[in-house]
């Protein structure tokens, strides 16, 4: 066998490592983990043990379950509530700003209709928008409308995604060819019948990447619903953790150092949901932003 040459190239297909790449990519891995790390660990701390003992290492005591107790009884279980009011604005917000983001999508890059592309450069110019200054003309909006204090003032708002909608119009143009649409059409198959039986599976992680984008936008939403939302009854996560920080102070004003295991605690519990739905959702979010990398 010859052996390589000094300088020679690689085959075609062979992987080459980067130390300088390896070296961004561990950086970045460190950021990222490290605030989780730093949950993690401060959530088995016990109050003293939190502002006596190093961040990133153990204190004296494993007070986890006992933290997660005290999260469950807080006035009667409310994060209980808080946890199912984010859910419900997560699942439906999200499934629904999914599903219309996949059919707008879906028309836009399939259907030649007068305005489409006025329409699309209106999508395009919603994404710049920041969300924080729609918040008071949507709280005049609902409060005209008497929606203010009820859960359909945070889930109308996550039905709306122009970024959703732009992604899934460039992911139907590749995924979708428009010789199939043609063959089921001459077959005789309707519209809805092709959209439901060959549209909608071609779009699949399409649809799923929109979704997860969408899933974390909505559960981890904070300034919407802390505008249009003041009854803690209908609080979500985000806004019913911040509020028990707001309502404890100790002797000289400040927030009470009591109430610090418990928030910890609670915003652990509140990730654990989205952990689970990207590991169960991910390969459908790798196969959906592959889309297009090979040509047949």
């Amino acid at each position: 066998m010859l052996g390589s040459r000094p300088g020679q190239r690689g085959r075609p297909g062979q992987r080459r490592n980067s130390p300088a790449l390896t070296a961004v990519m561990t950086l970045m891995l460190i950021y990222t983990l490290l605030p989780l790390a730093w949950l993690l660990i401060s959530s088995t701390k016990n109050t003293p043990s939190l502002f006596s003992s190093f961040g990133l290492w153990f204190g004296n005591g494993f007070h986890l379950w006992s933290n997660i107790s005290e999260v469950f009884s807080y006035q009667n279980g409310i994060y209980l509530q808080w946890f199912g009011n984010t859910a419900l604005y997560a699942f439906a917000g999200a499934g629904g700003s999914a599903l219309i983001a996949t059919l707008g999508g879906y028309s836009l890059a399939k259907y030649k209709f007068k305005g489409r592309k006025l329409l699309f450069a209106i999508v395009l110019g919603a994404i710049s928008v920041p969300g924080t200054a729609l918040a008071v003309p949507t709280y005049l909006l609902f409060a005209k409308w008497g929606l203010i204090n009820t859960p359909w003032a945070v889930i109308i708002p996550s039905l709306c995604s122009p970024f959703g909608l732009y992604l899934m119009r460039v992911y139907s143009i590749d995924a979708i060819p428009d010789s199939l649409l043609e063959a089921s059409r001459i077959d005789g198959a309707g519209e809805l019948r092709t959209l439901r039986t060959i549209a909608m599976r071609l779009l699949a992680p399409g649809f799923v990447t929109v979704l997860l984008f969408s899933l974390v936008a909505t559960w981890n939403n904070y300034f919407l619903p802390l505008v249009v939302l003041s009854n803690p009854r209908w609080y979500p996560l985000t806004v019913g953790l911040a509020s028990i920080d707001a309502g404890s102070t100790g002797p000289s004003g400040g927030i009470a150092r009591e109430v610090y295991p418990l928030v910890i605690t609670g915003s652990l519990l509140a990730i654990i949901p989205l952990v689970v739905c990207f590991l169960f959702l991910q390969r459908f979010w790798q196969s959906g932003l592959a889309v297009g990398s090979v040509k047949q």
